[in-house]
């Protein structure tokens, strides 16, 4: 089961900073308008495009070229003037900045508060987590240069002193973003629950000592991993210290102490072989290849022997049709991901491999999403009795995995 919070006298006064968060019913209104149009682009609008590329632009490219398109590129050519992909895109983006501007002004009126609360939690460390924070830190210019996501001012912004306001939009926003989807209401770490369910269903004599989390923003899909392997040290890295700053203080206030530190996932300060398990979620895809071949070695560096790894990711194009393959790219050309598409044309156990993990122990699966799933048939899937949900909007989760 999961931690309870602690109560007042237990946790020194420490308050919830989720709870200085309080929008207005206008605000709320337009949270759900943004939910509910986030679900029809990525659902009803989705599967209008599907139909008129079966239905149009797939015959017209076939008629041109007397073939069908051979792969995602070549569909994307054969969509670029349809109509129903035009309608999808521009709503889409202006769902995605609208997911972020929803919460804004909630967040900005509590933002002093929050603030305060985020400092409470660093002077009392009630669960006896950490935050390491470097002043001089440097975030990389793939994340720092770009709006990612169109969140304004990238995941890295700061405003003022010991700012939590970039942590607080992404947390809030992403329930906006998330809230109206299949499989993803209220999205309490999915992706974290079901990896770890799946680790401790799969390899039930697997027990981690330390647990390393890149690219973790605030913790959110770290924290279900205390739930189930509760003997664990889970650590956390990211560059963007407004998320560490805002999830160090939400998980102090929940008791579950998780060890935060602003540091690049290419190189790391802990030491060699520290870690038995690590684990991400949609990260590799914001990092060019080239920085994603550096983090696979760091990442092998730092596993003890008999460490895994296990990745969640999109899947790459070498696992789905060329249709889906074009789908997922859309976030390359339109969401301010540059990368997306490059890593997508990677085999990620191929990169396991050439980063020194042996072959034969690097492998790729999709998972279903637990919660949604349910426990029993999730443990009916891991014992190869039941397939997993279609990949899409949260039924199902891409992973990679190796040993060292």
């Amino acid at each position: 089961m999961p931690d309870a919070p602690l109560n007042a006298a237990e946790a020194h006064q420490l308050r919830d900073i989720d709870a200085l968060y309080r929008p207005t019913h206008d605000e709320i209104a337009r949270q759900r308008f943004v939910s509910a149009l986030r679900k029809h682009v990525l659902v009803d609008k989705a599967a209008e495009m599907r139909a008129s590329y079966e239905r149009a632009a797939k015959p017209a490219f076939i008629s041109a070229r007397r073939r069908a398109p051979r792969d995602h590129l070549e569909i994307r050519t054969a969509m670029l003037d349809d109509m129903t992909f035009k309608v999808f895109s521009a709503l889409r983006v202006n769902a995605q900045e609208l997911s972020w501007l929803s919460v804004m002004d909630g967040v900005e009126r509590a933002l002093p508060e929050m603030i305060g609360v985020a400092r409470e939690a660093a002077r009392l460390n009630p669960s006896g987590g950490s935050l390491r924070l470097d002043p001089a830190f440097k975030p990389p210019a793939y994340v720092a240069d770009i709006d990612v996501h169109h969140i304004p001012g990238s995941f890295t912004a700061e405003v003022t002193k010991d700012d939590v306001a970039i942590g607080a939009v992404a947390h809030f926003g992403t329930k906006v973003f998330a809230g109206g989807l299949p499989h993803r209401k209220d999205n309490p770490g999915d992706v974290g629950q079901s990896v770890a369910h799946y680790l401790k269903y799969k390899y039930p004599d697997f027990k981690p000592r330390r647990i390393l989390d890149c690219g973790t923003t605030g913790g959110k899909n770290l924290a279900p991993y205390r739930d189930v392997f509760p003997d664990a040290e889970c650590y956390g890295i990211d560059v963007a210290p407004s998320a560490l700053r805002y999830g160090y203080a939400q998980w102090e206030y929940r008791g579950k102490p998780l060890h935060l530190s602003q540091q690049n996932a290419e190189a790391t300060d802990f030491p060699d072989g520290f870690f038995d398990l690590i684990v991400s979620c949609f990260f590799f895809h914001e990092v060019p290849v080239a920085s994603t071949k550096k983090i696979l070695r760091e990442n092998y560096r730092l596993l003890a022997k008999g460490g895994r790894l296990a990745h969640m990711e999109l899947p790459p194009n070498c696992e789905v049709d060329p249709y889906y393959a074009f789908f997922l790219d859309w976030d390359n050309y339109y969401n301010y991901e540059p990368d997306y598409a490059d890593y997508r044309s990677q085999v990620p156990k191929t990169l396991c491999a050439e980063a020194g993990f042996d072959p034969k122990t690097c492998s790729h699966i999709f998972i279903p999403n637990w919660r949604s799933f349910g426990d029993e048939n999730f443990r009916r899937f891991v014992a190869g009795e039941l397939p997993p949900p279609e990949h899409g909007n949260g039924a199902s989760w891409f992973i990679f995995e190796a040993v060292k």
